[in-house]
């Protein structure tokens, strides 16, 4: 059986933590931030976690190689 493509914009926003869930980090951070709350820019370099089951399903077909610890 051939290998599966790794969907390469995937790979590079999505990690798995120490414990095995998905994280996610926050959109928008790349430009217009000086408008932006602080609260809001310390959200930025955060990672939250990936709740929706339809979505972890979907990375897990799109990124079948990513790091699992």
């Amino acid at each position: 059986m051939p290998k599966i493509k790794t969907h390469k914009a995937t790979a590079k926003r999505l990690r798995y933590s120490g414990k095995g869930k998905l994280m996610r980090t926050k959109t928008g951070k790349s430009h217009l931030r000086r408008k932006k709350p602080k609260r809001v820019k310390r959200q930025f370099d955060e990672t939250f976690e990936v709740t929706h089951k339809g979505t972890r399903t979907r990375v897990r077909k799109l990124a079948p190689y990513l790091k699992k610890k």
